[in-house]
């Protein structure tokens, strides 16, 4: 955009300069507020700090599950510890572990049959414990615990209920699982920090021996803005370091022997059969414009003696891949062994280059390689789609996924592994996005070596399956014939003011599944249901937390927007709102925009309210309990058929979206539509903003996490392909920046300072913040010290939360007060 600036000469250089001092006065002035971390309102505050339920973790056989007990926040403290940034990788250099890892503090072991708890003991109190793994035969289970000086590798006895360190606190789980079980259970393969342990600099004590300097020779490398990149060669030091691991065979009693050199290993993959081991390492050159996952990497087989058996491929660096969501690496990707066979490789090559724009008959080939290697590769199958992943079965069945997303369109075939002459056939060909056609995924079974493959029975596989509809969510399995494609329903849930999601299937020949039942009044439980004999067992018996939200009234509504197309939302009603007064309140919206290829599927309802409301810590639905109706997950398709990409019009569907869930509310008699907030987090943010800049619908506005400069996200973003040079109109229309003096309607921005979501930059929250107070506009910052994408700390959830139930009750419950003080 052009700016045209006065002659600098007499009274208009003079005005020109005094203007420009007071826009910098503006922008430069400290208005920044001293504040301690503060908790919400107690209305607020006793449901945000209500006490999760364990997570559950059940055995093959359903026979016992273990409980696993977390705390539903970090601390300030733990986000506070010492963390390198490097390469996409957050990490701990005390540790050599997750810096952000997530831990249960406890564990429990629940026998089913007679509901009976254990608590395990051996365990050190309020533990770090992470890495959970059922060992082959399901007799112990492996996990890690953090230290204040590392990690270390623990096995819990499930005979016994009892558990026991196994090694020092010297594991390496900066990158990848830190550990793998042997075949035959007498141990495992563990990654730990070299014995000579490396020493990791320190970026600010070290004195800089010259520049770090890039260079392009000409090709193009249109990546995404990826965060915690690589910046200089201390950064690649630390990072080598860091990840570099020696790798021992651990017995189970705790013997250890070296096993494996110096590498910086991503993944280690044993066989079916246990005898051989895949490793991927990470090699240089590094690069400063992505993350590891794109470094370059060799793929190598070892025996179980750790012996090379065969050096099968070296991916380059991946700097330079086509551009579009479709592309993809030229040589094999996705290397991994077929569950089916006990030591057999399998991998996709792309055959259009990895470039989406080349047109061909067939987009992937998927090829398979037998270890020990006595020949070449062989080809397994070809895809008209991008191959996206493979079901195995047995020597005769096995079933492909393909897709696009550019058309949103899956592919699923059955295909004969062992027999490439045989034609493939098509089992659908459908929209992905079509949740209300959905067939279903496969279920499995573990076959002799503990691997998951399909669940076969004379040709027919089982598919479970959401079961969306216009009347909401009843899963349901089906019993599909490959052969002739006959499909036979043998369970769905009931219709009725439940909502039972199916977990698992624990037994398909006795008709046996693992299922979770909740309701608006009942917690959601695990249960054993036997489809076949009509049973129903309870598994746990976890109590409501949170009884204050049991009876607020809760329903799916649905409405059209402008052009017909049909939207919907959840509609909270407040804490004892009297339905036959029907007071006008306060509302409070908040949604997420998202991207369709067609209006049918947009459409379509994805929410129950037989859902139990259990909120996180981001969620609007607190606000029923301080006087608020509340529209959650209110739908914002953002629709582009045929030709026509869904941002080009973007902002005038935004608008039309939320207009229609106003007027839909409103029509129902609960709202003052004057006092109506909407809110969203990442690219709800992002919507948050441009609905302030563009329309006088709201109120109020609440801002997490967003982006608001598009051109600071030159090569895509969300959903869109096209870089800033193809479609500079859409980038600049779209960016709240360009229109912040629009901006009429108070908003309050949050950003976790440490934001490493791709795009989401703290900068973006700053950098609008500065545009919008140098052009009047009434906008809050907070910046949650520490915090990423997610908000993790009580200090830094509660805080949020007071931030927002202020800035709502100023500026959207008591906005009338508001007027009447302006002179």
């Amino acid at each position: 955009m052009k700016v045209n600036l006065p002659p600098f000469h007499g009274l208009h250089t003079l005005t020109f300069l005094t203007t420009l001092l007071l826009v910098c006065f503006m922008y430069n002035s400290d208005a920044q507020i001293d504040i301690e971390y503060q908790l919400p309102h107690k209305d607020i505050l006793d449901i945000a700090d209500a006490t999760p339920s364990p997570l559950i973790s059940m055995d093959e056989a359903g026979k016992v599950a273990l409980l696993l007990y977390r705390n539903k926040y970090k601390s300030i403290d733990e986000l506070s510890e010492v963390e390198m940034r490097l390469a996409g990788l957050r990490i701990n250099p005390i540790t050599f572990s997750g810096s952000r890892t997530n831990f249960y503090n406890f564990i429990k072991i629940l026998s089913v049959q007679n509901k009976k708890e254990i608590a395990v003991e051996g365990l050190p109190h309020e533990s770090k414990i992470s890495n959970l793994s059922w060992s082959p035969d399901e007799s112990k289970v492996a996990f890690t615990i953090t230290e204040s000086g590392g990690v270390a590798l623990w096995l819990l006895d499930m005979a016994t209920a009892s558990a026991k360190r196994i090694t020092d606190s010297n594991l390496n789980a900066t990158y990848g699982s830190p550990f793998v079980w042997l075949r035959d259970n007498s141990g495992l393969l563990v990654k730990m920090i070299p014995q000579n342990r490396p020493v990791i600099m320190d970026q600010t004590k070290v004195v800089p021996s010259g520049p770090t300097v890039s260079v392009n020779d000409g090709s193009k490398a249109q990546n995404r803005t990826y965060q915690d990149l690589l910046k200089n060669k201390v950064d690649e030091d630390n990072f080598e370091n860091l990840t570099t691991s020696e790798i021992w065979k651990v017995s189970i009693d705790g013997q250890s022997i070296k096993w494996g050199n110096k590498a910086m290993y991503a993944g280690m993959s044993l066989s079916p059969d246990g005898k051989y081991v895949l490793l991927s390492k990470v090699n240089r050159p590094f690069s400063y414009i992505v993350p590891a996952s794109r470094f370059p990497r060799t793929y190598t087989i070892v025996d179980l003696d750790g012996n090379e058996v065969h050096d099968l491929y070296s991916s380059p660096l991946l700097e330079e891949i086509p551009k579009g969501f479709m592309a993809t690496q030229t040589g094999p990707r996705s290397i991994n062994w077929r569950s089916d066979l006990p030591s057999t490789l399998y991998w996709a090559e792309a055959l259009d280059e990895g470039d989406p724009d080349n047109e061909v008959e067939y987009r992937d080939a998927v090829y398979q390689l037998n270890v020990p290697v006595k020949g070449d590769k062989t080809l397994l199958f070809k895809t008209k789609l991008r191959y996206s992943s493979i079901y195995w079965g047995n020597d005769e069945t096995a079933i492909a996924r393909s897709m696009w997303w550019n058309t949103r369109t899956e592919r699923t075939e059955v295909f004969n592994p062992s027999d490439q002459s045989k034609s493939s056939k098509l089992l659908n060909e459908r929209n992905y996005q079509d949740n209300y056609n959905d067939p279903g995924f496969p279920a499995f079974e573990n076959n002799e070596y503990g691997r998951s493959v399909l669940a076969l029975r004379e040709g027919n596989i089982f598919l479970v399956g959401d079961g969306w509809s216009d009347e909401g969510k009843h899963p349901f399995i089906d019993q599909l014939n490959l052969n002739n494609g006959e499909k036979k329903r043998l369970f769905q849930t009931n219709k009725n003011e439940k909502l039972e999601n199916i977990i698992r299937i624990i037994n398909i020949d006795k008709g046996i599944i693992l299922t979770r039942i909740e309701s608006q009044e009942d917690f959601p439980n695990y249960y054993l249901r036997g489809f076949k004999n009509n049973t129903l067992e309870a598994v746990t018996a976890f109590p409501n937390p949170i009884q204050i939200l049991q009876n607020v009234h809760k329903e799916i509504i649905t409405y059209q927007r402008e052009d017909g197309l049909e939207l919907s939302g959840t509609l909270y009603l407040p804490v004892d709102y009297d339905k036959d007064k029907k007071e006008k309140m306060p509302m409070i919206m908040w949604a997420y925009p998202r991207e369709y290829k067609d209006v049918s599927t947009a459409g379509q309802v994805t929410s129950s309210p037989n859902q139990f409301t259990f909120p996180n810590y981001g969620s609007p639905v607190f606000w029923v309990n301080r006087g608020y109706v509340v529209l959650d997950a209110a739908a914002f398709p953002i629709v582009g058929e045929g030709d026509d990409q869904p941002n080009d019009s973007f902002i005038k569907q935004l608008v039309s979206n939320a207009k229609a869930a106003i007027d839909a509310v409103d029509a129902l008699g609960y709202i003052d539509r004057n006092r109506v907030a909407v809110g969203g987090h990442s690219y709800g943010a992002f919507m948050t903003a441009n609905l302030l800049s563009n329309c006088d619908l709201f109120a109020a506005g609440i801002a997490r996490s967003g982006a608001y400069n598009r051109t600071l996200t030159p090569f895509g973003f969300q959903a869109e392909e096209r870089n800033y040079w193809e479609a500079p109109e859409v980038y600049y229309a779209m960016s709240p920046f360009m229109h912040a003096d629009k901006m009429k309607t108070p908003m309050l921005l949050i950003h976790g300072e440490a934001d490493n979501n791709s795009g989401t930059f703290p900068m973006q929250s700053e950098r609008y913040f500065n545009a919008l107070k140098g052009l009047g506009a009434t906008v809050r910052l907070v910046l949650l010290p520490k915090e990423s994408h997610g908000y993790a700390s009580r200090e830094s959830v509660m805080h949020m939360l007071w931030e927002q139930d202020q800035w709502l009750e100023k500026y959207v419950k008591n906005k009338h007060k508001l007027a009447v003080q302006t002179p």
